[in-house]
């Protein structure tokens, strides 16, 4: 999603991998995507793409140390930045590639500013639009997407990581309203169930993060997404250190093969 320096940015996705530890000196490892690959959210963002060492994909190469890691996510990617830059800076012969990408397409940023600022039945209004594009447009972006990832690195094992829904909705003290989060979860769940059919229908792996993060959206007693942060804004609802960590990492494990 576009980094929205007003109030609030999001993205929505993430990649997974786990290798056998006696293996993963001869993994070379990529990590593509968006601000939820990047590390948004947590400490440590540096530079334009505002990446992170606390982000799932570094927090893998740590603890598995694999003969090379290129760290290629960047805040704000849509799905044509992945294919026109980030791929493009693959080096040849990787073996595994994580990715989110889709939220910003899907202009997640730019609704949940709408849901925010405005009524439940507007906040609604614009989570149908955002579904919309999902139905009908994004499945190409995706294929396109997952096209060249395949080109560029055809023996990869290329895990695609799904995004959580955002809010809690058992709590009745949130910074909206119980139907706006309803609606955003919602919109969330019809994005994640695309990525899902077009990663496998490409023949990629797709882990699905909403497991992990289940009663830990924000507004829960133990959140792992931020809510909105004015500073730095673009924090706003992204995982904190502890979603990359306890969440996005454990579902990249898991999906090693």
């Amino acid at each position: 999603m576009r980094i929205v320096s007003v109030l609030v940015t999001t993205s929505v996705l993430s990649l997974a991998l786990a290798a056998p530890a006696q293996a993963a000196s001869s993994i070379d490892y990529v990590a593509l995507g968006d601000s939820y690959s990047s590390g948004v959210g947590a400490p440590g963002q540096s530079g334009t793409c505002l990446r992170s060492n606390n982000s799932y994909g570094p927090r893998w190469a740590a603890a598995n140390s694999p003969a090379s890691f290129q760290f290629l996510a960047c805040g704000g990617a849509v799905t044509d930045d992945v294919r026109t830059k980030q791929v493009p800076a693959m080096r040849d012969g990787a073996d595994l590639v994580s990715i989110t990408i889709g939220g910003n397409d899907a202009g997640f940023a730019p609704t949940v500013l709408t849901c925010l600022t405005s009524s439940d039945s507007a906040c609604a209004a614009k989570v149908n639009q955002g579904k919309t594009y999902v139905a009908n447009t994004l499945p190409g972006k995706l294929d396109a997407t997952y096209a060249a990832i395949r080109a560029k690195a055809p023996g990869a094992r290329v895990v695609v990581l799904g995004y959580p829904l955002i809010f809690d909705t058992s709590s009745p003290i949130c910074e909206m309203s119980t139907a706006k989060r309803r609606s955003l979860n919602d919109g969330a769940r019809v994005l994640d169930e695309m990525i899902k059919q077009r990663a496998e229908a490409a023949g990629f792996v797709f882990s699905d993060v909403r497991d992990e993060f289940t009663g830990h959206g924000v507004c829960s007693s133990r959140p792992w997404l931020n809510g909105l942060t004015i500073v730095p804004p673009q924090n706003s609802y992204h995982p904190n250190s502890s979603g990359y960590a306890s969440g996005y990492l454990p579902a990249l494990n898991g999906s090693a093969g």
